[in-house]
């Protein structure tokens, strides 16, 4: 599978609003995979992610492996780390945290990588990713060690975005993290829409069908949903796919 950016760029066009659920392979187990996706599919969900800021060695190879048995959904890697590469997925974000100043996670960890990807068939998808501040520590700072900009700082956080898209990335992610209390502000995410050519990810702390609603709304492409489903599987309930 090698058109999932493709995918996603027609959908932007025909202003068809995605949805990802982000797997944590250190909350799911295999044996737990097959009901959860039974729920996935009966939902509007487009995209299955699969990744966490924390997972042991193995985990998510195992784990993307029993996925794929269960889904036709595109399963695109979202790694916190080189180990959660895996050739078993379609596709890799391939994530710069460029809202922070630590080089192993703008360019370091990438470089590493580079050996275990060019082995592997996996569509590789360039991501600006932006931490936004939500209120609380998420795993994401402290793994990155690396501050989010906090939501006051609205031009920073549109300069930000708009120079990863400058820099070559295909996918600005504004995240707010695993947990967050709250989503991204819509204004937020409508002054980032508005400056960029390329398509917008928006997840952390939406945990309603009305903020995720919002979210789009305000100009997300793709919406990521995680933490809520983790929670609360009949979330998934209120996402049933009517068509």
């Amino acid at each position: 599978m090698h058109n999932i950016y493709q995918n996603i760029i027609t959908s932007k066009a025909k202003d068809i609003k995605l949805l990802a659920v982000l797997i944590d392979p250190d909350k799911m187990k295999p044996n737990q995979v097959s009901n959860f996706l039974n729920k996935v599919h009966q939902s509007i969900a487009t995209h299955i992610f699969v990744g966490g800021s924390n997972v042991d060695d193995g985990l998510t190879d195992s784990l993307v492996l029993e996925i794929k048995k269960h889904t036709k959904l595109p399963v695109i890697l979202f790694p916190g780390d080189v180990i959660q590469i895996t050739d078993k997925a379609d596709g890799i974000l391939f994530l710069s945290l460029i809202s922070g100043r630590n080089p192993d996670y703008l360019i370091g960890k990438q470089v590493k990588a580079v050996s275990k990807l060019t082995k592997t068939d996996l569509e590789i998808i360039p991501t600006g990713y932006v931490l936004i501040e939500n209120g609380k520590e998420t795993a994401v700072q402290r793994v990155s060690e690396t501050k989010p900009i906090k939501r006051s700082e609205l031009q920073l956080i549109k300069d930000t975005t708009k120079a990863g898209e400058l820099l070559g990335m295909k996918l600005i992610y504004l995240e707010a993290g695993s947990g967050a209390t709250h989503p991204i502000e819509p204004y937020i995410i409508t002054e980032v829409k508005q400056q960029l050519n390329i398509p917008l990810i928006v997840g952390g702390g939406i945990r309603t069908k009305a903020e995720m609603e919002s979210a789009y709304k305000a100009g997300a492409d793709l919406v990521v949903i995680g933490t809520a489903f983790e929670k609360d599987e009949s979330f998934f309930n209120e996402l049933k796919n009517v068509t």
